[in-house]
C-alpha cells in the first residue's frame, strides 16, 4: 500500500511515485479548488494511491465548496464519497464557517498539465 502522510516535502514532475504530489504552479498546498477557486483549507491530509482514496482529518473555510462536485487536490482529481462530522464554527480566524471531519475521497485522477 503506498501512502503519502502530511507533512511532506514538494516535489517536481507530474506524478511523484510514493510521494507527495505537488500542486499546480500557483495554487496552495493545503487547499480543495473547484472552477479554479480556492474553496476550502484541508488539515491532516492522507493520500492512498493503493486505494485511490485521499482522506483529510479536517476540511475548514468550506462554505463555497459543492460537495457532490469534482474537487482539485495539488495534482489531483478528487470526490468527497464520506464525511463523518460536520459543524459551523464562527470562533477564531483560522476555522470559520463550515467544518468538515473524517473526509474520505475517491481519488479519480491526475489534472491536465
Amino acid at each position: 500500500m503506498t501512502k503519502v502522510n502530511q507533512p511532506s516535502q514538494t516535489h517536481s514532475g507530474p506524478r511523484p511515485a510514493g510521494g507527495e504530489a505537488a500542486p499546480p504552479s500557483g495554487r496552495e498546498k493545503d487547499a480543495l479548488y473547484q472552477g479554479g477557486r480556492l474553496v476550502a483549507r484541508v488539515a491532516e491530509v492522507e493520500v492512498d494511491l493503493d486505494a485511490k482514496e485521499v482522506r483529510f482529518g479536517e476540511i475548514s473555510n468550506s462554505e463555497e465548496l459543492v460537495i457532490p462536485d469534482e474537487c482539485e487536490f495539488r495534482e489531483y482529481r478528487i470526490l468527497i464519497q464520506r464525511i463523518a462530522y460536520a459543524t459551523k464554527i464562527q470562533r477564531g480566524e483560522e476555522h470559520k464557517g463550515r467544518v468538515l471531519r473524517g473526509v474520505k475521497c475517491d481519488l479519480l485522477g491526475y489534472l491536465e498539465a
